[in-house]
């Protein structure tokens, strides 16, 4: 059992359990690595098939975060020691990862992620499947892989697509920062209370009668989670995707990322926002200053993506994530933001405009015949 993960059961007035998984690398914001992540899926299958236990709630130690992601320090020194090496440690690494979300998404037990804090990456692949999100006002959330030359993965070909008209495909190219009115707006969450009733939530799930039924515990924690989000209500941040619905619409109304780049850089250059909408110009920025061929692997993502199974969906992006480790970007933005702090990566391509076709599709191509994928059995 990982240190890196606080095991514990809440006994209940009814004589049943709450299984608590609490992340615990407050130092390194609860971001995930692979013994975690095993520890993790080893628990909820464990408590799965544990008639003692209702509900499982997920939550990060610390009031700065959840969980900001994977951390990906050890498969870039792995990548950049031994390419082989490397490669065999992110199929693992990321099939581990998947399988997680997968579960998670697919759990017949209420989970509640308590999703305060800084949200990202992986972080939020943790979150999505559960069947009761929560945010409060401190949440920070993103899919920031623009940044780094990876992709909105853990998922995100599934619930970018299920966004509010082409809101997905923005925040996927932009890497945005999103809130707790976001977060409910985009459908990444269910609830929003504030941070401090984590514990008066808790006692109420604790003293709650529980049934046999999974589907009875669900209405039981809908039910706790209604109340205290209507004292919560007047404190919920305004969401800024819904206030910049129509903009996004426009900005997005194009049949090509290379028309994309043309008019967002026109739209930059001749400053076509308030001076004061901060938010809508650093999302824009994001996308011109990022990976170009991350941008173009987020388009087709969606694209795929609409029409595919969640099992599909994974399996897809695990080639995707992998493919991604051998083409060499990834490992350069790891390099820029993580570990040499330069904030300067070389992309392979300059801008958009330059990315291949062929390029963008070999990502795309399965390191695994079909019966031998690392998530066939998902299927």
């Amino acid at each position: 059992m990982s240190d890196a993960i606080v095991v514990s059961c809440l006994s209940c007035e009814g004589g049943q359990q709450i299984g608590v998984l609490t992340l615990n690398r407050p130092s390194s914001l609860n971001a995930i690595n692979q013994p975690m992540i095993d520890c993790l899926y080893e628990q909820l299958l464990a408590w799965q098939h544990d008639e003692r236990i209702a509900c499982i709630i997920l939550k990060g130690e610390g009031d700065k975060s959840f969980c900001a992601g994977g951390d990906v320090r050890q498969l870039f020194t792995a990548l950049t020691e031994d390419l082989k090496v490397g490669q065999k440690e992110a199929e693992q690494f990321f099939s581990h990862e998947y399988r997680l979300d997968y579960l998670i998404h697919t759990y017949s037990k209420p989970v509640v992620v308590w999703g305060h804090g800084i949200v990202m990456g992986g972080g939020l692949g943790l979150m999505v499947g559960g069947s009761h999100r929560v945010v409060t006002e401190t949440t920070r959330m993103a899919m920031p892989e623009m940044a780094i030359g990876l992709y909105p993965d853990v998922g995100g070909s599934w619930f970018l697509n299920r966004m509010p008209g082409k809101t997905g495909l923005f925040c996927g190219i932009t890497g945005c920062a999103l809130n707790a009115g976001d977060a409910l707006y985009a459908g990444l969450a269910d609830r929003f209370l504030q941070h401090s009733m984590q514990q008066e939530v808790i006692d109420a799930l604790r003293l709650s009668n529980w049934e046999k039924d999974p589907e009875a515990n669900h209405a039981i924690v809908s039910k706790i989670l209604r109340r205290f989000a209507k004292a919560a209500e007047p404190l919920l941040p305004e969401s800024n995707l819904q206030q910049h619905s129509k903009q996004i619409q426009r900005l997005m109304d194009h049949d090509n990322l290379v028309e994309i780049y043309h008019d967002w850089l026109h739209y930059e250059s001749t400053g076509n926002w308030d001076s004061t909408d901060s938010w809508l110009e650093k999302a824009i920025k994001g996308f011109l200053h990022g990976c170009p061929t991350t941008a173009y692997l987020v388009w087709e993502q969606i694209k795929r993506g609409r029409h595919l199974s969640l099992p599909e969906v994974f399996q897809m992006e695990l080639t995707l994530s992998v493919q991604c480790c051998l083409h060499g970007d990834l490992v350069e933005g790891v390099r820029s933001r993580l570990v040499d702090k330069d904030n300067n990566p070389k992309w392979r391509y300059t801008t958009v405009l330059d990315v291949p076709k062929d390029w963008v599709e070999t990502h795309f191509e399965s390191l695994w015949p079909t019966d031998q994928h690392p998530l066939a059995s998902l299927a």
